[in-house]
């Protein structure tokens, strides 16, 4: 594997964490802002919207800047409105950043998949990348929390954007200088390819699949206090748990590929999640086993989309990086739906299993 495809990763892992971090930042950010809780809660909304909205943007518009300048482009903005995040007293400044922190995320990520992808083969590449999502996941995520706690929600930001120095320097020595398909980079030709049944129909399994993974991630604390009855300590270990199967799972996915048996495999996981999430030890082997698997199929799609789409190398990663931003976004809200009418949060399970079996059913 090449050296700079793990150069993206770690970018990609700084990017990762500043994502997910807001849920242990929010009751900061509303303190020291003054405004409500669930006000706050949605700079996480707000930042879904962004990663959707500009993954295609971002790799239109620059899909013809040389490769270097596009990622290292990309990530100087990022840096910059973590530190406007990070000195801000304004509300509505801050909203306005994490939108922009969203939209040059999701355009980093479109460019660096597509870079990846022409350094390596696809699914390994793209395994590498979303390594870095799942390892802000383990680490990332837990050390912003505790930054938070231990020195304040804008300490957060601000090592945010110290982490994405070392990767901008080496993305300024060790990119490629080429364009994505040169001066010749046809856009309405590419659109027309992503938007091909064949193409269409991975992106559509990419996104229902991620869309069962977040269903129930999104819950799996409440789901650990309110149903298993853990006591507070075993809420970050079980989300750290589910972290390290998910570092395992993009592993496994890169180097073993997607296999048919696999989908119906974790769906009848999330229904066993969802049947002895009671019992500590089955919620916890089941969380790791279900983060492994879902991350396995999930990055076996993505690297999939580079290899059908391998014409478009424009817009081939953005169209991944839309998919997977989709089921995110649109998976905690069909589960928040289920648990409001069952006032039972093991329906977030039940919905990642129908989700899961409706990606096994759209199958070409």
């Amino acid at each position: 594997m090449p050296v700079f495809v793990h150069v993206l990763a770690l970018a990609v892992f700084a990017q990762g964490t500043s994502e997910f971090m807001l849920a242990g930042l929010v009751p900061g950010i509303a303190g020291d802002l003054s405004v409500s809780v669930p006000a706050a809660a949605g700079l996480t909304s707000a930042y879904a919207v962004g990663m959707i909205v500009g993954a295609p943007v971002m790799a239109a518009w620059s899909a013809r800047w040389p490769r270097r300048r596009a990622l290292a482009g990309f990530l100087v903005a990022f840096v910059v409105v973590h530190v406007v995040g990070a000195v801000t007293s304004d509300f509505v400044l801050l909203f306005g950043s994490r939108v922009v922190a969203a939209v040059v995320n999701a355009g980093f990520l479109a460019v660096a998949m597509s870079v990846a992808a022409g350094m390596a083969a696809p699914a390994r590449a793209t395994a590498v990348l979303l390594g870095g999502v799942t390892l802000s996941c383990v680490a990332g995520v837990p050390a912003g929390a505790w930054l938070g706690d231990v020195a304040g929600w804008r300490a957060a930001f601000w090592a945010v954007a110290a982490l994405c120095l070392p990767a901008l320097a080496l993305v300024f020595r060790a990119a490629p200088r080429a364009a994505a398909g040169g001066r010749d980079v046809q856009l309405g030709r590419e659109v027309r390819l992503v938007l091909a049944p064949p193409v269409r129909s991975v992106l559509v399994r990419a996104a229902l699949v991620n869309g069962a993974t977040f269903a129930t991630f999104a819950y799996l604390a409440v789901i650990a206090k309110d149903v298993a009855g853990l006591r507070p300590g075993g809420v970050p270990v079980l989300l750290a748990v589910f972290g390290a199967g998910a570092f395992l799972g993009v592993t496994m996915g890169g180097r073993l590929g997607l296999r048919p048996v696999t989908g119906w495999v974790l769906a009848a996981g999330w229904l066993a999640l969802a049947a002895t999430s009671t019992h500590p030890i089955p919620l916890y082997a089941l969380t790791f086993c279900l983060g492994a698997l879902s991350f396995a199929v999930g990055s076996a799609l993505v690297g999939q989309v580079m290899h059908v789409a391998a014409d478009a190398p424009a817009l081939n990663g953005a169209s991944a990086t839309v998919a997977l931003n989709v089921g995110a976004f649109a998976g905690p809200l069909l589960a928040g739906a289920a648990t409001t009418a069952t006032t039972d949060y093991r329906a977030a399970a039940v919905v990642s299993a129908a989700t899961a079996l409706i990606a096994v059913m759209t199958r070409r």
